[in-house]
């Protein structure tokens, strides 16, 4: 049986890598992993390092080229049928543009999910397996801040984050707090980033509203403060009475590995007695004395010298 290479728009060095692309993929390799037939699979150098990479195959080891997904269309995959110009090659769930195009008409057989001959067809990532669900983070990273002056670890401590999440399976979706209307980077209202917040696993977080809204939202965090010595975030989670916080001195994967797996574990828990505190029994020692201020001034006209 001859072997067959797998390709698609993830196999060339500047092309696009989607998360269809490699789940449509997978459900080729399933396929041909089922029935025994022997392939390999090519991957951009971009993507996968250490993958097998389209510049390194050498082409008479192939009787078949199967391209995955993606359009038909310009010199990339020209190219391939230059150079696979002995394989038979087979274009499957991709969109056809221009059926006559030099990239569609070098394939011996195409498979289309649209643009084809016939009617749409569904694309091969809807029924591909997946490996299970990560979990779901919100990343609240601030790198600014400058009246802390050189205490400030801002970069050092979203650095560290950012290199640990990368070697994690964590689905990360990065969040500001700032508002912007007309913005579409930025909620509107706190209501639109309390609506995501609840919704997620885990917030990281080197914001002092970071933490608190998570847990507003009932959704533990793992707070890391980028301050030298600690500030506000390590004031405000003793005022929370919550323990998932890192000084900027400790940020780094064994703080981080050990306040992951608790927010994970037992996190949601806590957080979520969090919130009933916060809604049912307000701390009220900031706005007790306001009113007491704002009621004296009203009475007698000022407040004195300022205190």
């Amino acid at each position: 049986m001859s072997r067959i290479l797998l390709t698609g728009w993830f196999s060339f060095l500047h092309g696009e890598v989607t998360a269809g692309d490699e789940l449509a993929l997978r459900r080729v390799e399933d396929l041909l992993d089922r029935e025994g037939l022997p392939y390999d699979t090519a991957w951009s150098p971009g993507y996968r390092p250490q993958g097998l990479h389209l510049e390194d195959v050498s082409p008479s080891r192939y009787g078949a080229l199967v391209f995955i997904c993606g359009p038909l269309h310009g010199p990339l995959i020209e190219q391939l049928h230059s150079r696979f110009s002995h394989c038979v090659r087979i274009a499957v769930g991709t969109s056809v543009i221009e059926p006559e195009a030099p990239a569609a008409t070098g394939f011996h057989h195409v498979l289309a999910r649209s643009g084809g001959h016939g009617p749409p067809v569904l694309d091969l990532a809807a029924s591909a397996a997946t490996k299970g669900l990560p979990p779901v983070a919100g990343v609240i990273l601030t790198q600014g801040q400058k009246e802390y002056g050189a205490r400030r670890r801002h970069s050092v401590v979203a650095d560290a984050v950012q290199d640990w999440l990368s070697g994690r399976d964590i689905a990360r979706i990065p969040l500001e707090t700032r508002l912007a209307h007309g913005d579409p980077h930025h909620f509107g209202t706190p209501e639109q980033l309390m609506a995501v917040l609840s919704r997620l696993d885990a917030v990281i977080t080197n914001r002092l509203h970071g933490l608190v809204l998570a847990l507003r939202a009932g959704t533990p965090v793992l707070a890391v403060d980028p301050v030298q010595g600690g500030a506000k975030v390590t004031a405000q989670a003793r005022a929370c009475q919550w323990p998932a916080v890192i000084p900027a001195e400790a940020a780094g994967p064994a703080g981080f590995d050990r306040w992951w797996a608790w927010c994970l574990e037992q996190g949601r828990a806590h957080a979520a007695e969090h919130r009933r505190r916060f809604l049912e029994a307000p701390d009220n020692r900031l706005t007790d004395p306001l009113l007491g201020l704002l009621k004296q001034v009203g009475t007698t006209g000022h407040s004195g010298a300022p205190v």
